[in-house]
């Protein structure tokens, strides 16, 4: 699906500081990022890394230390949080205990002066779109996990706000529900044509969900871009570590350029693109996902050898030793099959998958 150029959410040079003086800390550093109507853009991140300090931010919840944010080109900072055409979905659902699911959802609406019949319409409309229409007479304690997250989705969808900001929405559910309503997130998102900011610490929940994804460590923004681009080509070592899993092989530089020669720690010679600004015998780290990483039984005498092999169901994971360096590797189930712990290797990194990385 093609996304809307239009910018929704435009974050310009936004510093956030805590207390003062020794006793000050920099939730966020000059972050700089675009978010474009209609997109699901993911805020992804370790505990502490500032993702959750800019949704709130976004939603008024805090003041800029530093920078601006524009909402569809309208400067967001001088408007009050209930006067921003935006909403939040908490890890915690914030359900009134006492309200039916209708009152529940009805609530916001009603403080917005709208009519009865609208109200009535529109609580409606939002229950059936997430699915939720045949507990319109339930309580909060009535509902599941999943069911009492649904409910909270429709309290913040009713209004149409132009942005949702979603705090961890999902955390607080089981792996299995987990998964299920990251399609239903994502689907919901579609339908809707509403902006979803996702704030996250899982990587598995930005990948699948995310139109673009920005990571963030130490208050600064690492990368952005479309999950295939954060998956294999991570801008350093943080990122490439950070989704997923990564082999981060050292070596030396032979040759620069395009075509590009490095000696690696593992024993191996690898042919890939090296930056000009490499000189030759210069130290340098290369890159390469575990599912990536190619190898045969040896013929003769090898410098590798698996280690470990660990059953996964449909996968398995390898664990290489190569001349003293661990390298990981990861194949189906079926491919895995035929090598054993013990196994001597020759070891292959395919050049469209391997590249050098900053620290």
């Amino acid at each position: 699906m093609a996304r809307s150029r239009i910018s929704a959410i435009d974050v310009q040079d936004v510093t956030k500081v805590y207390g003062a003086g020794d006793n000050s800390v920099k939730a966020l550093d000059s972050a700089n990022l675009t978010i474009f109507d209609n997109e699901f853009f993911t805020l992804l991140g370790p505990s502490g890394c500032g993702k959750t300090t800019l949704l709130r931010l976004i939603a008024g919840f805090e003041d800029i230390t530093e920078g601006k944010i524009n909402l569809f080109n309208e400067e967001l900072i001088s408007l009050p949080p209930n006067k921003r055409p935006v909403n939040t979905v908490f890890q915690q659902y914030a359900l009134f205990p006492h309200l039916d699911v209708f009152e529940n959802i009805a609530f916001g609406l009603r403080r917005l002066n709208k009519s009865n019949s609208f109200v009535d319409k529109r609580t409606k409309d939002v229950l059936e779109l997430v699915q939720m229409q045949d507990f319109i007479n339930r309580k909060p304690n009535q509902l599941s996990g999943g069911q009492q997250q649904r409910i909270a989705l429709a309290r913040a969808l009713a209004p149409e706000p132009k942005v949702l900001l979603l705090d961890e929405p999902l955390s607080a559910l089981d792996l299995k529900l987990r998964q299920a309503m990251r399609f239903e997130l994502k689907n919901l998102q579609q339908e809707t044509g509403i902006t979803f900011v996702f704030v996250t610490h899982d990587q598995e929940e930005a990948l699948t969900m995310s139109d673009r994804i920005a990571v963030i460590n130490e208050g600064q923004i690492q990368q952005i871009g479309e999950p295939e681009v954060i998956y294999e080509k991570p801008r350093n070592q943080f990122v490439a570590n950070f989704i997923g899993e990564a082999n981060l092989i050292p070596g030396k530089c032979i040759k620069n350029g395009k075509d590009g020669l490095c000696k690696l720690s593992t024993g191996q010679d690898i042919n890939l693109e090296i930056p000009l600004s490499f000189k030759k015998g210069e130290h340098l780290t290369v890159f390469i996902r575990p599912e990536r990483v190619k190898f045969n039984k040896s013929k003769g005498s090898s410098l590798s050898k698996i280690q470990e092999f660990t059953y996964l169901g449909n996968a398995a994971h390898i664990q290489i030793i190569s001349n003293n360096q661990i390298i990981n590797a990861t194949l189906p189930i079926d491919k895995a099959k035929t090598f054993h712990k013990g196994d001597e290797i020759d070891i292959e990194f395919p050049k469209s998958f391997s590249q050098i990385i900053n620290s």
